[in-house]
């Protein structure tokens, strides 16, 4: 997708120092474009862990990554041993997301069928590779089958945009390349058509408000950022046709987990007739749970609830401010979960589907 009108992605091997690994840190989005370069493992299990990084693709992505620059480091003959060492670091960084563990499972499955020791470290980057190609082809597929829904709704308004709500960042910000949720948003604006997205801000971090916000800009979609509570009420108005979120995780069944809040979003869409669709790689389906009460939920700090940060125009930096009282303890869980019959359908890279368990094995 692009970036001030180049094409970019989130991650990349360094073209002078293939030792690197260069990001975007998403931290300081939208005032701050910032790419910076990972040289170890535990520059990645930082990268992860600090959301430098998010979105349960580009976890993976960057996981395996990680696992890369660990064996770069590792030397041939210690190589097996820094490979579980490595897979079991970041496997802790983020435990909702299930792409981080599908990758490393992925990589050390790839590297261990590998003899020579010298060709190991080839292998590691390689599967790094391979999988970036394929979330890309992963995300433009979704697209692909997204947007007739997309087109079917548009033909069935009298007049005015599409009306889409958004939640979080499920973008290309949050994948190698054209997102999850936002792939056939992209895809119907190249289109041509008339659409509109209204962007949830997203607390505690506002991932809404300064990511999806910030990629949509810079790909010309007309959007309209918005409080998180805004969305009931838009939708009472008729002012939304439809919401697309993303997702962390979604057990066997079809329970989706997500940002935290978009469970309440699915309630408002079902209680307003309004379809909810949650756009996935096949790879976030954890086909071992059939419940999504047994998903880990991650608990983050309270820090993030308690400040929040912005670009201050007097001094033209970045600030972190504090909005609580001091001694106000504050609970931070980072995802909710949004029971299978709440949603209308999942658009993945092989189709649309009932959100079930049949519908998941067709």
């Amino acid at each position: 997708m692009l970036v001030n009108g180049q094409p970019t992605r989130t991650i990349w091997l360094d073209p002078d120092d293939p030792s690197k690994v260069c990001i975007i840190d998403q931290r300081h989005l939208p005032h701050d474009f910032k790419i910076i370069r990972l040289e170890s493992l535990t520059d990645t299990a930082n990268a992860i862990s600090d959301m430098k990084v998010r979105g349960a693709p580009l976890i993976g992505a960057t996981a395996a990554f990680g696992i890369y620059l660990a064996l770069l480091s590792a030397g041939q003959e210690n190589a097996d041993h820094l490979l579980d060492e490595a897979v079991e670091l970041l496997n802790k960084t983020r435990p909702t997301a299930v792409n981080l563990a599908w990758a490393t499972r992925r990589c050390q499955t790839a590297i261990r069928t590998v003899k020579d020791p010298g060709a190991k470290i080839e292998t590691a980057l390689q599967t790094a590779r391979d999988i970036c190609r394929e979330d890309i082809d992963i995300c433009y597929r979704i697209g692909q089958h997204g947007l007739p829904i997309l087109e079917a709704l548009a033909t069935r308004k009298p007049a005015g945009p599409l009306n889409i709500l958004t939640h979080c960042n499920a973008g290309w910000l949050a994948t190698v390349d054209w997102g999850t949720a936002t792939a056939p948003i992209y895809q119907a604006h190249q289109k041509g058509m008339d659409i509109h997205v209204w962007v949830d801000e997203t607390r505690p971090r506002n991932q809404g408000a300064s990511l999806t916000a910030w990629e949509l800009g810079q790909e010309g979609v007309p959007h309209t950022v918005i409080t998180d509570n805004m969305g009931g009420l838009l939708m009472q108005q008729g002012k939304v046709d439809l919401v697309i979120t993303g997702t962390d995780r979604t057990t066997s069944t079809g329970d989706v987990a997500n940002k935290i809040g978009t469970y309440l979003k699915a309630l408002a869409a079902f209680d307003n007739n309004i379809p909810f669709y949650v756009a996935l790689p096949t790879t976030s389906i954890d086909w071992q749970l059939k419940e999504g009460s047994d998903i880990p939920i991650e608990e983050r700090s309270a820090e993030e609830v308690k400040y929040i940060q912005g670009w201050h125009e007097d001094e033209g930096a970045i600030k972190k401010v504090l909005i609580t009282p001091p001694d106000s303890p504050a609970l931070n869980y980072g995802f909710d979960i949004t029971p299978a019959r709440l949603v209308t359908g999942f658009i993945t890279e092989k189709g649309v589907c009932e959100a079930s368990e049949g519908g998941l094995k067709d």
